[in-house]
């Protein structure tokens, strides 16, 4: 009889580590678009707070795909995909980090720009971001669901699942 697999497998992480960035870094990207508008400091902190987090988890997401990506890959039919969603993952991670550094280095006043200007450079960054995110998500959505990367693949007469 087929044993099904542990929960908390090695490429297992990737998914649980993913998904919380991505919320984080798209609603920073929303607070940090209204700012340009408004000067609510509120909002300009929760979205750079959201923004730092983000960042910090998206980087954390990076690690834990290089962890399953040595499991995943030897399973995948088309391993380009793979490849296309890891290149488009790291430009996303750069490009928040950037624009976290700009948001920082703002906040610091070590740069001597206007602040509006560096806002504008900071959020140009972060859409681009947000157009990687989305497209490093169809693709991992593509891994998952028509490759079935991580996914465990029961016996045909699911027999690891009776008593």
């Amino acid at each position: 009889m087929n044993e099904i697999p542990e929960f908390l497998r090695t490429e297992v992480w990737h998914p649980l580590s993913v998904h919380f960035p991505i919320a984080l870094l798209l609603i920073a990207t929303l607070f940090k678009c209204f700012t340009i508008f408004s000067k609510a400091k509120t909002w300009q902190n929760a979205g750079s707070f959201l923004l730092y987090l983000g960042t910090i988890g998206a980087w954390i997401s990076i690690f834990t795909g290089d962890m399953a990506d040595g499991i995943v890959s030897r399973e995948l039919c088309d391993p380009t995909v793979l490849k296309d969603h890891e290149n488009a993952a790291w430009t996303l991670v750069w490009l928040f980090s950037a624009a976290s550094v700009l948001d920082l280095l703002r906040i610091m006043k070590i740069i001597s720009l206007k602040s509006k200007v560096i806002k504008v450079v900071a959020v140009l960054l972060m859409l681009v971001g947000s157009g990687f995110l989305a497209y490093t998500g169809h693709l991992g959505a593509q891994l998952v669901y028509q490759q079935g990367a991580g996914v465990y693949q029961p016996t045909e007469d699911c027999s690891e699942f009776s008593e």
